[in-house]
């Protein structure tokens, strides 16, 4: 399934914190020994200032050049125990060394331990002690040296528990009388290892690591809380900005082939194009293209040919096929089932040049009886009226038929065309032509002087050049439709061959269409669905 960035900053937003956790705690800090400078300092100011002779360390007799105090910091700064055995040494007692460039070591002493135990670790009982001889001296592995021009403090294979520590603190002085405003800074080396398991030796060995002092976060903690920040203000500023309109209560994957009335078409489309972007990730599709509606009649014809392509046994359904139709369809057509999905609005649309806006039910019966042929007899400009239809089998002409040019037991049907093509229509008489879509009947009526046509009322009003003509002063509204003023209406129906299976795209689809995020779409071309209706199973205006 394709993931948007909103998932991917989602993703990252719980892989990088929980990759990062594994990698400090169960892989970095697993075993670490810690080390830190916790103080630098000469004990007699600046070298060679008026003060310097303030403090005078003597040892053994001798002054001491430019004494110094170094205290050093050594933890456990993992989450396991650091056992003797840790410690990788071939021989002797000695677990760490600290080296001091440049200076040499004239005393040191452990002042601070966590735990008095460790303190076994560093002095021993003096079993020679006599007099005024210390009770105890430095254990094996505790001891100082130089090595070459440094000092060198060796400290031994301390045990350490999580969290636990010890503190050494060194006298130095230089090892000749500069007057360097300073000393590098000291250094530490180590041979520690873990268990050798080929399995578990990158993750199980002892790691020799500087420590920090921190008020807040060290610098890679202060990284991922950042980096967590920022993750959290993107996803947040997406969901805030960018949210998407929710997704329908169940995709299916599959294609879906729709077919039927030109004028419903663009509804449908808008909402089919909408539900296959919901649901690209379960691989739904719905082609479209200028052939999916070539109108009512045939979309049925297309709709009973796909069933019987397919070899749909009886009492089974046919669920990647859907015809829409305007009005329930003529004839026998014993295998499909219909379901109505809203009642659309039409309007009759004139060319402007015909300088009219609304028509009596009267006069449009007697202009499509050939009673009235010029427009200057209903208060219009001196033009014969063309009427241009949809061919014979359309809804939208049908319903015209139906629901303006029907008076009781009075029907008037559109006359017969009067050429073949809409381009040969003389413009100095009357005539007739019919067209295969709404969207060429509206070119049509636009580009012929004085012409007269029918249209689903969305596709008239996004047409140029053409007026939506108003009947009986009442305009192409749903609340005219609803009390009943505005006649030129019409149930669109949505025909399945047999019952769709539950679980194929086209019962989603209907699913997405009537009780979902569809309804909205097609709300807004003009529509009422069904379902807002007082009886949904008939659908139409109360």
């Amino acid at each position: 399934m394709p993931l948007d960035f909103q998932s991917v900053i989602a993703i990252l937003s719980v892989v990088v914190p929980l990759g990062a956790f594994v990698w400090e705690f169960a892989i970095v800090r697993r075993k670490r020994l810690g080390y830190r400078v916790q103080m630098d300092t000469l004990l007699t100011g600046k070298a060679g200032a008026t003060e310097a002779n303030v403090l005078v360390h003597t040892y053994q007799g001798d002054r001491s050049r430019n004494p110094s105090l170094v205290l050093l910091r050594v933890e456990n700064a993992g989450w396991t125990e650091i056992r003797e055995e840790d410690y990788l040494a071939p021989v002797g007692d000695v677990g760490m060394t600290v080296l001091f460039p440049e200076r040499k070591v004239v005393g040191m002493s452990v002042p601070d331990y966590s735990q008095d135990e460790l303190h076994r670790f560093f002095y021993v009982p003096n079993k020679n002690a006599t007099g005024d001889q210390p009770r105890f001296v430095e254990a094996p592995g505790f001891e100082s040296d130089n090595e070459g021009t440094s000092g060198l403090v060796n400290l031994p294979k301390v045990k350490l528990n999580p969290g636990e520590h010890y503190k050494v603190m060194v006298l130095l002085e230089r090892w000749t009388d500069d007057d360097k405003p300073g000393s590098p800074p000291p250094t530490f080396r180590a041979a520690l290892s873990g268990p050798q398991n080929r399995w578990f030796k990158r993750i199980d060995k002892v790691r020799l690591a500087r420590t920090e002092s921190h008020t807040f976060a060290s610098r890679p903690a202060q990284v991922g809380i950042g980096l967590l920040a920022v993750a959290v203000l993107v996803q947040s500023s997406l969901a805030l900005f960018l949210r998407d309109d929710p997704a329908p209560l169940d995709c299916v994957g599959g294609t879906l082939h729709l077919h039927g009335s030109t004028a419903f078409g663009p509804s449908v489309r808008a909402a089919a194009e909408r539900y296959a972007e919901l649901c690209s990730g379960k691989g739904a599709k719905i082609p479209l293209n200028d052939a999916t509606f070539q109108g009512s009649t045939a979309g049925i014809t297309a709709l009973e040919k796909a069933g019987e392509d397919a070899k749909v046994p009886g009492g089974a359904g046919l669920g990647d096929h859907i015809a829409f139709t305007d009005g329930p369809v003529e004839g026998s057509h014993a295998q499909l089932l219909a379901r109505p999905v809203v009642y659309a609005l039409f309007t009759l649309v004139a060319n402007k040049q015909a300088r009219i806006n609304n028509l009596s039910t009267r006069q449009i019966r007697d202009i499509y009886a050939g009673r009235i042929a010029n427009w200057s007899e209903v208060g219009g400009a001196n033009l014969p009226i063309h009427l241009v239809s949809r061919h014979r089998g359309s809804g939208t002409r049908t319903a015209l038929v139906e629901r303006v040019l029907t008076d009781g037991t009075t029907r008037i049907d559109v006359p017969e065309a009067t050429v073949n093509d809409c381009a040969a229509i003389r413009t100095d008489q009357p005539g007739h032509c019919e067209t295969d879509s709404t969207e060429t009947l509206l070119r049509e009526v636009a580009d012929i002087p004085g012409a007269l046509g029918h249209s689903e009322v969305s596709s008239a009003a996004t047409a140029g050049d053409v007026v939506q003509v108003r009947i009986d002063q009442a305009p192409a509204t749903l609340t005219g439709v609803e009390d009943g003023r505005y006649p030129y209406w019409q149930t669109e129906f949505a025909y399945t061959y047999g019952e769709l299976p539950a679980d194929s795209i086209g019962a989603a689809f209907l699913r997405y269409l009537t009780d979902q995020g569809g309804k909205d779409i097609l709300r807004e071309h003009g529509n009422r669905p069904c379902s807002e209706t007082e009886f949904p199973l008939v659908c139409r205006p109360t």
